[in-house]
Order: structure tokens, then sequence, then C-alpha cells
């Protein structure tokens, strides 16, 4: 059994150097036992045969093998260093081993891997460095300590090098002490008890931590993961960090009583007056609104459709129809659902006994998209963005006619009256309050049916669509009788 001590400083290099040898000789990794120097020997350690000069042949490793193996060199884990030395075996047979995250040693080393990332990822986010400079010095001198999980000195080194160059600097460890004086990096294995680097301007930092700290965005959990009760002990603010949850709860109530409500959808006019106190009051007949609507540019859908597309029907009616967009007939003809799919809705309309001379159909959307292909132009669904836009216009139409119930057929009408586009096939043939305070009846898009492609499925979602709009018929005639 070959007994390998290793340095507390140039681990790494200590350790390719030895692995150099003993790969190239033949020696198998049950036959080395990894340490560090001074720790006493085991009685598995046996005889200690003496040490290879020199390979015998020469061991050739992929480039992503030794970072991996600097970063296994630094974990306080048991049996790193066996893990990095069997691993260097085996990718000199199989270079590509590494890129297998399934095999054990390697996603042994990757989860090592990650955890020393984690911790250099604390140490550069928790030092906290405390001015020393004495009076007269020509570069300020500051000092910290941190406590690492792992053996990560060396590896970290650099950063505050290359973070804090113009400074001269010490960071403390209970084993390593790093100093920057200089311009020159130097570190020393030592030793080491908790420094005590309490300072005048904590207090002032404390008061600035204390406001702007938001306790409305307070996640306990996910902070106490981000930066764990064992690195309090080196942050000034810590000490503030438990009153502050404590009074959290009761902030976030004094927030939200303080916090002016929205008015309801009904208030766009007085809205419009507070913002644009010159601009006459607004017209909202239907005459008007039409007009308004011809002319609207308001986003990128006006600049190729031929033109927008008003809804139509009795301004009193209590049954309001709204569904996705224009399409390429409705877009011509400037009239809403005179395509096939508003011709499908028509026909089930009327085996259902809904009249629709007594309902107002429109649009979620204003103007037609759409994509050209070949003398074609193929529909295209709004996106969210553009739905958010044409809202204005779909207000204003709710506003005027004030329905008591609403059909929203298809995902882009849900998304314009109640928020949310997701679930369709959960949520249709149900009853939901919407963003107007109306009730609204989700079901299917009839464009949705033309172009389902299983007979099967068609046919039954065509049956969900006659049941929907067998409900809303049943309920606008009850609302009309309630008027």
């Amino acid at each position: 059994m070959h007994r390998i001590e290793l340095p507390r400083l140039g681990t790494f290099d200590a350790w390719r150097d030895a692995a150099r040898k003993l790969a190239g000789s033949g020696v198998g990794f049950d036959q080395v036992s990894w340490c560090f120097e001074g720790t006493d020997a085991t009685l598995f350690d046996g005889a200690q045969p003496p040490l290879p000069d020199k390979a015998t042949w020469q061991i050739t490793v992929p480039k992503d093998f030794p970072p991996l193996a600097k970063l296994l060199c630094a974990s306080r884990a048991p049996g790193a260093f066996d893990l990095a030395y069997r691993l260097l075996l085996r990718v000199s047979d199989a270079p590509s081993l590494l890129r297998n995250r399934a095999d054990k040693d390697v996603g042994h080393a990757e989860s090592i891997a990650k955890n020393i990332r984690r911790d250099m990822h604390k140490m550069k986010a928790f030092v906290r460095f405390r001015e020393v400079t004495p009076k007269g010095a020509n570069r300020r001198q500051f000092i910290s300590w941190f406590e690492p999980d792992h053996r990560i000195e060396e590896l970290i080194a650099g950063f505050f090098v290359r973070r804090f160059g113009d400074m001269d600097w010490v960071i403390v460890t209970p084993e390593v002490t790093t100093r920057f004086e200089g311009g020159a990096l130097s570190q020393e294995a030592v030793r080491s008890e908790r420094l005590d680097l309490t300072d005048e301007t904590e207090k002032l930092w404390q008061t600035y931590y204390a406001n702007i700290f938001n306790p409305a965005r307070l996640k306990v959990k996910a902070m106490q993961s981000e930066m764990p009760k064992k690195y309090w002990k080196n942050l000034p603010e810590a000490e503030l960090i438990p009153g502050l949850i404590a009074k959290a709860e009761a902030q976030v109530a004094q927030m939200q009583a303080a916090t002016p409500t929205l008015p309801p959808v009904r208030a766009a006019r007085v809205l419009d007056r507070l913002h644009h106190p010159d601009l006459p009051p607004r017209d909202d007949s239907p005459e008007n609104l039409e007009r308004e609507l011809r002319g609207c540019a308001s986003c990128p859908l006006a600049a190729t459709a031929t033109q927008a597309v008003p809804g139509e029907g009795p301004m009193s009616a209590a049954l309001m129809i709204v569904g996705e967009q224009p399409g390429d007939q409705e877009d011509l003809a400037g009239r809403p659902f005179v395509g096939p799919a508003g011709q499908l809705f028509d026909r089930v309309a009327a085996k259902v006994g809904l009249d629709l001379q007594d309902a107002y159909v429109t649009n979620a959307v204003k103007h037609f998209k759409f994509q050209v292909r070949g003398k074609r132009r193929i529909h295209q669904s709004p996106n969210a963005s553009e739905v958010s836009h044409c809202r204005w216009w779909l207000d204003r139409e709710i506003t005027q006619v004030n329905p008591k119930l609403i059909v929203a057929m298809g995902a882009t009408a849900a998304l314009a009256l109640t928020g949310n586009a997701k679930g369709i096939l959960k949520r249709r043939g149900k009853i939901e309050t919407g963003l107007h305070g109306v009730r609204v009846l989700i079901t299917l898009h009839p464009s949705a049916l033309l172009r389902q492609p299983d007979p099967d499925l068609q046919q039954k979602q065509m049956a969900h669509f006659h049941e929907d709009l067998a409900t809303a018929a049943r309920m606008s005639v009850q609302l009309a009788e309630d008027n």
C-alpha cells in the first residue's frame, strides 16, 4: 500500500505529480492511501513501498479532467483523493468517460465539484473586509475572516487579487492566511482563531441595510438557502435579520392598508381625465367608437391588416360573444364572424336556439394577424402583447353594452376577459368572473374545431361546443326575463 502525504498548500500539484508516477507505473487505485502531511498512519497502511521515481509510461487524459481533479483535491468529502485517482486511471483508457453523467464515479465527482463551486461562490459573497490602514500608509489595508466548508483558499485567491488589486488585504481562515501586499500574493498554512473585526462603520451599514430591507419580498427559506446561518457571524447586518423577519408580516399588512385601491374598469373616463386633463370629454357613442377604432394604429397589426373590425349587435344586449380576431374574410368585409368559423358558429347557435340577433358579437383583437404563404394569408394567433393593446377597445365595448354574460371562445378571448389563457379544455363549460366583474362562459373557438385533424376528437369537441352554446342560450333567456 502506497501512503501519499499531501501538503495543505500546493495540494493539487502534489497530488498530480504523485498520481502521474503511480498511474504510469501501473499502481491500482486500491493500492494507494491519500492523506495530509502530519496525519497518523493507520493499520491498513502497512509497509510502504517506495514511490516510483518517474512514470514507466505516459498517461494521457482529456482536457476536462485536470480542472475537475483540482476541485476534487480541494474537497473535504471522504475519499475525494481516491475518487480523483480512480477517475484518472479510468479516463486514461476511456477519454469520453466524463461525458457519461450516469456513471457512478462521474456523478459523484460532479456532485463534489458542484459543492466546491458553491463554497467558492459563498466566499465571494460573504467575505467582509474591515479597514485597518495605519496613518501615513501609501495603500489602504483591509482584513477579513472567513470559514469555508472546503479547502478553497488557493482556488479563490485569484478572484480577490483581480477584484481588490488596488489595496492591500489579508483573508484569514482557520487553516490558511492569504495576503496581498504591494501587489504580491502569498499564502501560509497556519492555524488561526476567529478574529474580532468590529469597527465604527458597522452601525452606518446596519442603518442603511435596515432602510433598504423590503418586507414584501421576504422569503425566509430562500434567504437561508442563499445566506446560510453559518455565515451570519461574518455579516454586520446579520444581527438585524431576526428582528426584521419578526416585524415583516406586520409591515406588509401596513403597506397593503396604505396602498390605494384600483378603480373599477368602468372608471376609465375618470382615469382619462386624470391623466389627460386637457382632453375634451370622451364620446363613447357606438358611432364614435367605431370611427376611432377604424383609425387605430396602436400596435403593429394595423400596418398589415386591411382594416379594423368592430363588433356588431344591439347596445343593450344581455349576451356578448367574444372571439379571437378577424379572419381573412372578416378583414376584407370589415364585419365579425363572416368567415368559415363564423358560419360554423351561426349553424351551431341556430341548432341550440341561441338567437344571435339579441347578442353583441366582437373579437378580443380587432386586426387580422396573418402570415403570407404564396397567394394565401394564413391565420396567426395574437400574442399577449397584442391582446393587451387591444383590450382598450374591448373594455370600451363592454362598458357600452354592459352585458350580463360573456361567452369567451378560445384562449385569446379567455386571456382578454379573465387574464388567463391556460387550460381551456378543462375550463370550458364553466362560468368564471371576468376582469370586468361580468360572468364569463369559457368555450372552444369554432376555428379550432375546423382545424382538428382527428375525426373522433373533432366530433367530441363539437359536442362540447353545442353543449356550451346551449348553456349560453338558456342563461341569456333567463337573464332577459330577469331584466
